[in-house]
């Protein structure tokens, strides 16, 4: 296992689409190995292979439960319900803000081992990791996603703090 460079806002790389994962190979192995260490080292709940410069369909999010690798995941359903939180990202360091993301997804991939597998969150936060990262592997990032809330709604969010 490696760390490996996270880019940053600014790479190109980041604006390109992630090429569907054909087959488990030895090397996808290592880059998901190295995209857990790199993740837990900057302290992220969640990262794309294109983040360490990787043009793969391959996340792994981490919010608490463990790390949940997913290759090739789709969004299959997600509810109409949003959620206003603060979003941030590894690459896009130091800067956060004001997102809306459904407060429930369903996401088919396959595990680390070629399994096909199905999600479903189990909390918002768990919702907007995988939108997240998924939407990484499409080229867009949670900056373009920026919203603005009114003041009523920055007090709700302090009061659930």
């Amino acid at each position: 296992m490696a760390l490996r460079n996270i880019r940053v806002e600014g790479d190109e790389i980041l604006r390109k689409k992630s090429k569907t994962v054909k087959e488990i190979t030895p090397r996808i192995k290592e880059l998901i190995e190295d995209m857990k260490e790199t993740m837990h080292d900057a302290g992220g709940a969640g990262i794309a292979g294109v983040q360490v410069g990787v043009l793969k369909r391959v996340i792994v999010v981490n919010v608490g439960k463990g790390d949940v690798v997913l290759i090739n995941p789709k969004i299959e359903k997600q509810s109409e319900n949003e959620v206003l939180s603060v979003e941030g990202c590894l690459s896009v360091p130091e800067r956060s803000g004001y997102t809306r993301r459904p407060d429930c997804v369903e996401v088919s991939a396959l595990d680390e081992n070629g399994k096909e597998i199905y999600i479903k969150s189990d909390s918002p936060f768990f919702a907007k990791a995988l939108c997240h990262e998924i939407d990484h592997l499409n080229g867009v990032m949670y900056i373009d996603k920026l919203v603005t809330p009114t003041k009523e709604e920055i007090e709700a969010l302090k009061e659930e703090e």
